[in-house]
């Protein structure tokens, strides 16, 4: 068996943490979905997110576990070349998966590309939407996102608009920000649009 000196051991390390920074400034490199901070709170803010275009797959599934595999591969397989022309089509963030009875995941379209313009999928369960100018509520946890963190963190939002009286619609959405293999500095986040009542003054 193979003894691990300090030495190598400390150099694994080192490589390690670098690996996790250039991974981290790649990522950061990623076109992300575009919003404004309306409110910040203690533990979530309001946001104003503008108007997007949305690749999606709708999965006949009601849990994380069960469609995130599928969904992301999907989409991933599109991106990729998956489609009539081959194309290559950006990779942006966060990929979007909304928690109702079924779960739809959603990669959203570079912002320089039109959806007249993007190509024939592939797969016939990839299909293309626009989402409207929205405003939500946004509540962020670290680390891998699992169904009991998720359900967790669902509840927790739920409770802080209730205290500060804050109406929801109850459309729930779940975002992640890193591939799988970056460990560091990871970001989850759950939101749910508000009701018209309350930000119709905004």
């Amino acid at each position: 068996m193979m003894k691990i000196t300090a030495i190598t051991l400390l150099s694994l390390i080192i490589l390690f943490f670098i690996t996790q920074a250039f991974m981290a400034n790649s990522t950061s490199k990623i076109e992300t979905l575009k919003y404004n901070v309306i409110k910040s709170y203690d533990k979530f803010e309001i946001r104003k997110y503008k108007s997007a275009n949305f690749s999606y797959i709708k999965m006949n599934a009601n849990s994380y576990k069960e469609s995130s595999g599928k969904g992301f591969r999907a989409l991933a397989g599109y991106i990729f070349g998956g489609n009539e022309s081959s194309q290559k089509i950006a990779m942006t963030s966060p990929v979007k998966m909304e928690l109702d009875d079924s779960i739809t995941m959603k990669f959203m379209i570079p912002s320089n590309l039109k959806p007249e313009e993007l190509p024939k999928p592939d797969n016939k369960e990839v299909k293309f939407t626009t989402e409207p100018e929205k405003i939500v509520a946004a509540i962020r946890f670290g680390g891998w996102a699992n169904d009991n963190k998720i359900e967790n963190m669902k509840k927790e939002l739920i409770q802080l608009l209730k205290e500060n009286d804050i109406k929801h619609t109850n459309k729930f959405s779940y975002f992640g920000y890193n591939p799988p293999y970056e460990v560091i500095n990871r970001r989850n986040e759950i939101i749910v649009e508000l009701d018209k009542n309350f930000t119709n003054g905004i």
